[in-house]
This record gives C-alpha cells, sequence and structure tokens, in this order.
C-alpha cells in the first residue's frame, strides 16, 4: 500500500460511514486519525446526537471485534475487566474475560462510572495490557477506546480525573446538526422500517486488521520537518504561561499533537506534515488537557476560547 491507495481507504470508509451518520464529517476524521495513530477518543454531547452511532458505524466499517459498556454507578472493575473464577470440576481458577478484551471499545456514558471502575481502563487504555491477580494479558494493537459522556446532566456522574483525560488522543464536541442536515436525516429514516438496524445500512469492512497495520506502518515513515515540531512545543508550552491557564499541557500532549499531524498528512497522501495541520488539530487534542483558571471561568470562557487565542498568538512556521 502506497499513500495514493491509503488515501482512497480513507475517503472510501469516510464514505462508509457516512452511509449512517450525517453532518459530522469533522468528527468522522477524528475518530479515524485518533484509530490510526493509536490513540483514543472521548466524545462529549447531549443525548441524541449520535455518538453511540457513531462508535456502531466506525466499528461497521472495520473488520475487528467490538464491544461495548453501558458504564452505570454501580458497576465494578471486574465487569469491565473479568475476574478468574474457581472452577470446582477442575480445582482450578478460570479467568472469565470481561468486554475489554476486544479491538474497538464503546464506553457509553464512562462519566457515570465511579472512579475506581474508570481507572479500571488506565492500564488497558495506555499499555494495552490488563493485570488481573498478577498476570499481564494482552490486549492486541488494534484496541482503541471511544468513550461518550454527557454534559447536560451532572447528578450520578464522577468527573474524569486528569490522569485519565490524559489518556486520550482527541476530546471531540458534538452539537446538534444544522437545519438542513436534520431534514436530511428524517427524510432518510422517512424511506426505511420504523425498526430499521444499522446492521441493515450497508456498511462494508473496509479496514481489516491486516490494513490498519500496513496504513500505521506507512504513517511511521513519516517524519515532521523540525520546524513543524517546534512549532507544536512552542504552542503547547505557551499553554503553560498563559494567565488564563491554570494548568498546561503535558509533553506527552505535544507528542500526541505531533503523532495525530503524521496521520492526518497520510490521509490528504502527503509525506509530510503542515502548519495547518498543526493548527486543525490543537483544539480536539489540548481542551481536556488544560485547566482553566478562575478568572477565565468566571469570565465565561471556555477551553476552545483560550486555545483559539493562543494559536493566534503563536506564529505559525512559513
Amino acid at each position: 500500500m502506497d499513500l495514493g491507495e491509503f488515501r482512497n481507504l480513507i475517503a472510501a470508509v469516510r464514505g462508509e460511514i457516512g452511509k449512517v451518520v450525517q453532518g459530522q464529517d469533522a468528527i468522522i476524521d477524528l475518530v479515524l486519525i485518533s484509530i490510526f495513530s493509536g490513540g483514543h477518543c472521548l466524545v462529549e454531547g447531549p443525548p441524541g446526537t449520535a455518538k453511540t452511532l457513531l462508535a456502531r458505524s466506525v466499528s461497521a466499517a472495520m473488520a475487528l471485534d467490538y464491544r461495548r459498556i453501558q458504564f452505570t454507578p454501580d458497576l465494578m472493575p471486574g465487569d469491565v475487566l473479568g475476574v478468574n473464577l474457581f472452577n470446582f470440576q477442575t480445582n482450578q481458577f478460570h479467568l472469565t474475560k470481561g468486554p475489554v478484551f476486544t479491538d474497538i471499545l464503546l464506553a457509553d456514558e464512562i462519566n457515570r462510572a465511579p472512579p475506581k471502575t474508570q481507572s479500571a481502563l488506565l492500564q488497558a487504555m495506555n499499555e494495552r495490557m490488563v493485570t488481573l491477580d498478577g498476570v499481564d494479558y494482552p490486549l492486541g494493537p488494534d484496541f482503541f477506546v471511544l468513550a461518550t459522556q454527557n454534559p447536560i446532566e451532572q447528578q450520578g456522574t464522577y468527573p474524569l480525573p486528569e490522569a485519565q483525560l490524559d489518556r486520550f488522543l482527541f476530546k471531540l464536541v458534538v452539537d446538534f446538526p444544522d437545519r438542513e442536515t436534520e431534514i436530511s436525516i428524517l427524510s432518510r429514516h422517512a424511506d426505511q422500517a420504523l425498526k430499521a438496524d444499522i446492521s441493515k445500512a450497508g456498511i462494508r469492512p473496509l479496514v481489516t486488521s491486516e490494513a490498519l497495520a500496513a496504513g500505521r506502518a506507512l504513517i511511521d515513515a513519516i517524519h515532521l520537518d523540525k520546524s513543524i515540531l517546534t512549532y507544536i512545543v512552542d504552542l503547547v508550552r505557551a499553554t503553560r504561561s498563559d494567565a488564563d491557564i491554570l494548568y498546561g499541557a503535558s509533553t506527552r500532549a505535544a507528542d500526541a499533537l505531533a503523532a495525530a499531524v503524521r496521520v492526518k498528512a497520510a490521509f490528504e497522501g502527503r509525506d509530510y506534515g503542515l502548519p495547518d495541520d498543526v493548527q486543525a488539530l490543537l483544539t480536539p487534542a489540548l481542551r481536556h488537557r488544560i485547566v482553566l483558571s478562575p478568572s477565565a471561568e468566571i469570565d465565561g470562557r471556555t477551553p476552545d476560547d483560550v486555545l483559539r487565542s493562543l494559536r493566534n498568538r503563536v506564529d505559525a512556521p512559513r
């Protein structure tokens, strides 16, 4: 596979997902970038904005295993990771694997689970490995977490700790579609059965594990110019000295942003990154990695506002 073929593959995958998810082209691109860069995604938005449908559509376009966990306040770590159960017939413990043992994991409403259960995913997301009773179990190189959360309801939720937020490559904010897109969605559904299922949408599984590995090999060969790396570092360091930011982004954030830039370049058939790539990915890569100062919150500023202002102040390479 060369860069041209890879670009065509990504365009075809976008088209397959677009059969079901409409009006979210930018979000789809960012999810795919996250998958190919080996990162994870946190999707935030009000109910009914196709967050779960997006995850199911992405999994349908890939020939990979998919499982879903509905997070609730009574969910325990063993419900996510699995447990060793004693078999009285063999007098031995037997591992019953949890839903985390998959390729694509949808962690639905992740902020509804208590911190103890949320933290069960920390090792899995960072090391792609689960440790149970002192034994390490690998999850595989294709393991990807797409977590959703509802920003409206606060009762019965637990905010994700900073350490876990930093494990997500992107935080994607899904809003309601525009009027024309909503009309188009309803028009499409009006021609389907009332109980139409996504399995009948005709999404072809185009990305196999082999294609994913081949795409990542292409991305590994893309090297960023020093000017692009310097630009990324300058932007991240600027978050640590901005008056509106109490805690800035880490070196891990800079490294993750650089990896995402390489993937975006490959998606467009280029073997080099551009300042425009950095600017396009800056907000989704850093909005969850900064903590605003009290004065900025009082003024009603959002992380997106602060990052937009910061981006305008840092000179891009020419």
